[in-house]
């Protein structure tokens, strides 16, 4: 039986938090009153997060279902991999580490029923460090102006899509992508509700400074081209400007002969453009680089099994599967 609510929910050595999620996440949905499946995506955790996801498997097998992937492919990549896997026509995504509430899942999934097919969240108060608060709103600035996709807070990952917009983000084979921008550009209705925000359950954040930085280079350049049309733009008034120099220092030299106390300043003048050609030539290199993963054609992932409970089947055999899993994690 097709549920009318899918949660996707990535999990990446969350081993710690688990328990705690499931305390509070299956009572949320109990409470809400309609048919629903969560679908936890293993993203090659190293640790028992494996172990905890078959055993809740074995203790809720109508409504949970569990993918693993056979090694580590990125948060977006499982819940690309949730969204295919997932049956339910309303789909939200959550984090494992209970920074957004589970009881919140009700008020998004309101929104969709409104009418809406693209409900995002904006933290009412961030519990994260200032820096990363700072950081995150000033990039969200930049983002929005660059590709005029209007997400307020794009590190949140409490999110409700409809299924008409989950169908077109399947039918995509980009291999680097940012979810919640693909499928703002698909919506028809987009819109945003305020939602409370926990400090972090248990563990600490995946994404490093790098990979806060990555991810925003991956955004920008995987949805629009003004990076290149500015540097384009860049270039030919540096060209120009240079232009004007040159010509300036030979009119003073024919004029009033050779002078040395400038010379710093050309070093400084050719330093600068130097910087500015590197950087231009990395910024054209992740483009290029985006090309490159592209026509490899690579899977994007691999799932190595799911855990599911097909219609007919009895306890005992979800049972089995879990165990046959756990099997196999405890082999590795």
């Amino acid at each position: 039986m097709r549920p009318e609510l899918s949660i996707v929910i990535p999990i990446y050595n969350e081993q710690a938090g688990l328990q705690a999620l499931f305390d509070r996440l299956y009572p949320a949905l109990d409470a809400m009153q309609t048919t629903y499946e969560i679908v936890f995506v293993n993203d090659g955790s190293r640790d028992n997060s494996v172990s905890i996801l078959a055993e809740q498997f074995r203790k809720r097998p109508d409504v949970t279902r569990v993918v693993l992937f056979n090694g580590n492919y990125g948060q977006h990549m499982a819940i690309l991999a949730g969204f295919e896997a997932s049956r339910g026509d309303i789909m939200v995504t959550l984090d494992a580490d209970l920074q957004n509430p589970p009881e919140e899942i009700h008020h998004l999934v309101a929104k969709i029923r409104e009418g809406y097919d693209y409900v995002g969240s904006i933290r009412r108060k961030r519990q994260d460090s200032a820096w990363r608060t700072y950081a995150s709103k000033a990039m969200n600035a930049l983002r929005e102006k660059i590709t005029n996709i209007k997400i307020t807070d794009q590190g949140n990952m409490l999110r409700a899509y409809g299924r008409n917009v989950i169908d077109l983000v399947n039918q995509c084979a980009e291999v680097n992508t940012f979810v919640p921008a693909l499928a703002y550009r698909f919506s028809r209705k987009p819109t945003e509700i305020t939602v409370e925000h926990e400090e972090r359950s248990a563990g600490e954040s995946k994404y490093s400074l790098y990979s806060l930085i990555r991810l925003n280079f991956d955004l920008v350049t995987g949805f629009s081209l003004v990076p290149l049309q500015i540097f384009s733009m860049l270039g030919m008034m540096l060209a120009v400007g240079s232009g004007l120099l040159v010509f300036i220092l030979v009119i003073r030299r024919l004029f009033l002969g050779a002078e040395a106390e400038g010379v710093f300043t050309l070093f400084a003048i050719a330093f600068f453009f130097m910087g500015v050609i590197l950087f231009g030539i990395g910024l054209l290199g992740e483009y290029v680089g985006r090309i490159f993963q592209q026509v490899r054609a690579r899977p994007r992932y691999v799932v190595q099994t799911i855990l599911q409970h097909q219609a007919g089947e009895s306890q005992h055999a979800a049972d089995a599967a879990a165990a046959a899993v756990e099997k196999r994690t405890v082999g590795r």
